[in-house]
């Protein structure tokens, strides 16, 4: 995992510089991150994904405020984790040829996203530029088990194309239920 973790981290020397930011990439969970978002959508003319956010309602309400009709908002509620705000969205991505995107989330969230996500996103050639959201009091910092894990989760997708964990809970999860009963 170090040696995965190295070669992504080590891009620069064996690929080409990013190409300009083609779109913005919210991991939800904060309304100020989607807030954020339409002001960057607004300011550079990208296109935004919205991975997991507010109802539909509201984030068209919002990103409509700032001028940005539907067809430059995607949102997209498969995820259900910061792993899948990546995994669910990642293949389609490169499918669209997107090389380089702006990450918005919480500055207390940005160091486990940016670990998934150079993880992820980088397996398929994609980079990614954070942009934090300040969150001022309400910061939790995430501990390293937290990073590190999801980072493990993340480096085991690359590397299977797997969740481990669900996989995990699918198999054994019936019978850690069945312990927790006795």
């Amino acid at each position: 995992m170090a040696g995965a973790g190295l070669l992504v981290f080590s891009r620069g020397l064996w690929q080409p510089p990013l190409p300009p930011p083609q779109m913005i990439l919210v991991l939800g969970g904060d309304v100020e991150r989607e807030r954020v978002a339409a002001e960057l959508a607004e300011r550079d003319g990208l296109p935004v994904l919205v991975s997991g956010g507010s109802n539909p309602e509201y984030a068209h309400w919002l990103f409509g405020r700032r001028g940005l009709d539907q067809g430059r908002v995607q949102l997209d509620y498969r995820a259900t984790d910061t792993l899948t705000n990546f995994t669910s969205i990642v293949d389609e991505l490169r499918r669209a040829k997107v090389r380089h995107v702006l990450l918005v989330t919480s500055s207390d969230h940005m160091p486990r996203a940016m670990l998934v996500g150079r993880l992820v996103a980088g397996s398929r050639g994609i980079g990614l530029t954070p942009v934090e959201v300040p969150c001022g009091e309400r910061c939790t910092p995430e501990g390293w088990r937290k990073v590190w894990g999801d980072g493990a989760r993340a480096a085991l997708w690359v590397l299977t194309g797997r969740d481990l964990r669900s996989w995990a809970a699918a198999r054994f999860g019936p019978l850690l239920e069945g312990a927790r009963g006795r």
